[in-house]
């Protein structure tokens, strides 16, 4: 589904519910790591290689079959959200974690 562009909180608010994101971004491979929720990236590499080592995310590059084959497996997996191994992400998943907490509750503006 191709949908307009999303202020951050809405797509925070999209992307926390996600059973799987599929992306080329860099930084929504983090943010998938950091909420726990599957990523694909669609490319054969990445800045990110931390997302790959915490199991998060998984290159399946740009052929449309490889991309099928990546996003069955991920939503054969998809019963809990990705748990992601702790080194590494620090300060900034505790950071974005209570940051999407107060959005939860609808205090976000206690957070900027």
């Amino acid at each position: 589904m191709l949908v307009p562009p999303f202020g951050y909180l809405d797509f925070l608010q999209l992307h926390a519910h996600a059973k799987v994101m599929l992306t080329d971004s860099g930084g929504i491979q983090e943010e998938a790591t950091i909420l726990g929720v599957p990523c694909l990236t669609l490319r054969e590499n990445t800045e990110r290689p931390i997302t790959i080592f915490q199991g998060t995310n998984r290159l399946v590059g740009t052929r449309r079959e490889s991309i099928l084959m990546g996003f069955e497996s991920a939503m054969e997996e998809n019963g809990d959200p990705v748990e992601p191994r702790r080194s590494g992400m620090g300060g900034r998943r505790k950071e974005l974690l209570r940051f999407y907490q107060k959005l939860k509750k609808g205090k976000w503006w206690d957070y900027v």
